[in-house]
């Protein structure tokens, strides 16, 4: 096993996943390794070799073409990064797929799904695995993504689940978008709303199997909610981008819970947002949703 740390961050090629490759490129030690991941190849090439030019990079930054909605290939590089260095230190799930309100959501459910909550649920099984004594795993999500946000009907299938439960709730869900029956079984039809509250469900789900080991080795899994961030995955949904911060800006708070000396034990298995927790329970169903929708 090296000594040196080795980070992973999915959908990096542009974005706050971007900018935090470039924070821990620039944060991390010459010996370390940052691992640049995304689906297409001419855009990881593109997005590492900016990385590489900018003055401020320290550590080495590799490319690696990944797609988390093919769950085998999480497995294959995850076995890959253990039988070479021993484990991981630092795995920011951070994949995504833009919607946009043109298209119906039923339209663009699979895909959404495939890789927002499938991804999450095969870096979680694939990664947890291999982080090593003073890791984070880190799943990128919302403020959307507490449970207050669906239907009080909808609150069981996700508070204290485990993650089976959680996958087999969102196949459950997904088939009730295609067939239309998602509004009469309580789901909002913002199909981003039911995705993020999963996702940190399934943080929960892992973090509750492992927070006593993992706090005794120092070790953080979490949930975080970057705040309104001005990326291609939000310009569709949103006008006013007065109050947004750059994708550099978000990836500061992100980044000191990645590379803080010390875990608070208060922020595991929780959803952060700027340091601080987003109660489980908080937010109720917006009524934005329908007018993102209708808009």
């Amino acid at each position: 096993m090296t000594n040196a740390r080795i980070a992973l961050v999915t959908g990096a090629n542009q974005g706050l996943g971007f900018a935090l490759v470039e924070g821990l490129a620039a944060r991390m030690d010459r010996r370390d390794l940052v691992l640049l991941t995304g689906r297409d190849a001419h855009r990881v090439a593109g997005a590492v070799a900016r990385v590489n030019a900018s003055a401020a990079t320290v550590s080495r930054v590799e490319g690696r073409v990944l797609d988390v909605s093919d769950a085998g290939a999480v497995r294959e590089l995850a076995a890959e990064l253990g039988a070479r260095h021993g484990g991981v230190d630092i795995v920011v799930s951070n994949a995504s797929v833009t919607l946009t309100p043109e298209r119906p959501q039923s339209e663009q459910a699979d895909a959404f799904i495939d890789v927002a909550n499938g991804g999450t649920h095969a870096v979680l099984r694939s990664f947890g695995p291999m982080v090593r004594p003073g890791g984070r795993l880190i799943v990128v999500a919302s403020s959307l993504g507490t449970l207050g946000h669906l239907d009080t009907r909808l609150h069981p299938l996700f508070d204290g689940s485990p993650l089976d439960e959680v996958e087999r709730v969102i196949e459950s869900w997904r088939a009730a978008v295609h067939a239309g029956a998602e509004r009469e079984l309580g789901w909002p039809r913002w199909i981003n709303v039911p995705s993020k509250v999963a996702q940190v469900a399934a943080v929960r789900a892992v973090a509750a199997e492992r927070r006593d080991a993992d706090l005794a080795r120092d070790t953080l899994v979490a949930a975080v909610c970057p705040g309104l961030v001005d990326t291609a995955l939000s310009r569709p949904w949103f006008t006013d981008f007065s109050q947004a911060q750059t994708p550099a800006q978000a990836a500061v708070a992100i980044l000191h819970l990645l590379l803080r000396d010390k875990v608070d034990p208060a922020h595991y298995g929780e959803l952060v947002r700027f340091g601080e927790v987003l109660p489980w329970q908080a937010g109720r169903p917006p009524r934005h949703q329908e007018r993102l929708l209708n808009s």
